[in-house]
């Protein structure tokens, strides 16, 4: 499984990341990218999140 955090963003006050994962599908096999924005801190644990 890759990972990988791509963006930085500011709103207001906050600073939230935009952290990307491929996650492979257990019917088809296939890959899909699922996108998620966050506080920086919350970001390791949401990718090692099966």
């Amino acid at each position: 499984m890759a990972k990988k955090s791509v963006a930085t963003l500011q709103t207001n006050s906050k600073r939230l990341t935009k952290a990307i994962k491929m996650v492979r599908s257990p019917k088809s096999g296939a890959y899909t990218f699922v996108e998620a924005v966050m506080a920086p801190e919350l970001v390791n644990d949401w990718v090692n999140k099966k």
